[in-house]
């Protein structure tokens, strides 16, 4: 019985409608979610309507400095998932990103 409550405490969504929290969202978890709440993004359906870049561009430190860009993968995989994509890894948005942005990180 403990396996069960285990894996259905870090069971996510298998589609957008599923999404309760913002922890149900695949590569959303506590810390992420505390950071989307932050920024006034308290619900999936706020993810669903952010533009990842902004929300990335708003997340800084308190020194003003952006995070790790696979952040702004993760919001990228996020957001996708919310309008209908694939739950997929945050790491299959970086290729995309960096050609959006033109970065070689």
């Amino acid at each position: 019985m403990a396996q069960a409550r285990e894996y259905s405490a870090v069971s996510k969504a298998s589609c957008a409608a599923e999404a309760r929290r913002l922890t149900d969202i695949p590569n959303i978890g506590k810390a992420m979610a505390a950071d989307l709440i932050g920024l006034g993004l308290p619900t999936p359906a706020h993810v669903k309507a952010m533009d990842p870049f902004e929300t990335y561009d708003r997340l800084r430190d308190a020194q003003g400095r952006l995070h790790d860009p696979c952040v702004l993968d993760t919001f990228m995989a996020a957001h996708d998932f919310m309008n209908g994509g694939p739950a997929q890894p945050w790491w299959h948005f970086t290729e995309q990103r960096k050609r959006l942005l033109g970065t070689k990180r």
